[in-house]
């Protein structure tokens, strides 16, 4: 899947970890502590290691995975 799917956020921003689980990129926040720590998330295009980053309405979330990248935008 090569789109990006809106994901709505209450309020102005989201950390990283919670978004995962509200995009259904992460199955819990143990799987998007894991897939963060592997290197496996993105945060516009560039490898984020901070679970707790703070993410904005617009941001684009990818997670690598072995059927390809999914990702989902912070609407």
């Amino acid at each position: 899947m090569n789109s990006s799917e809106p994901v709505t956020i209450d309020g102005e921003s989201i950390r990283l970890g919670q978004f995962l689980k509200l995009a259904d990129l992460a199955e819990s926040g143990a799987d998007a502590r894991e897939l963060i720590t592997d290197g496996e998330v993105s945060v516009n295009g560039e490898v984020e290691t901070r679970r707790g980053r703070q993410l904005v309405r617009g941001d684009v979330v990818a997670v690598a995975m072995p059927q390809g990248e999914i990702s989902a935008t912070v609407a």
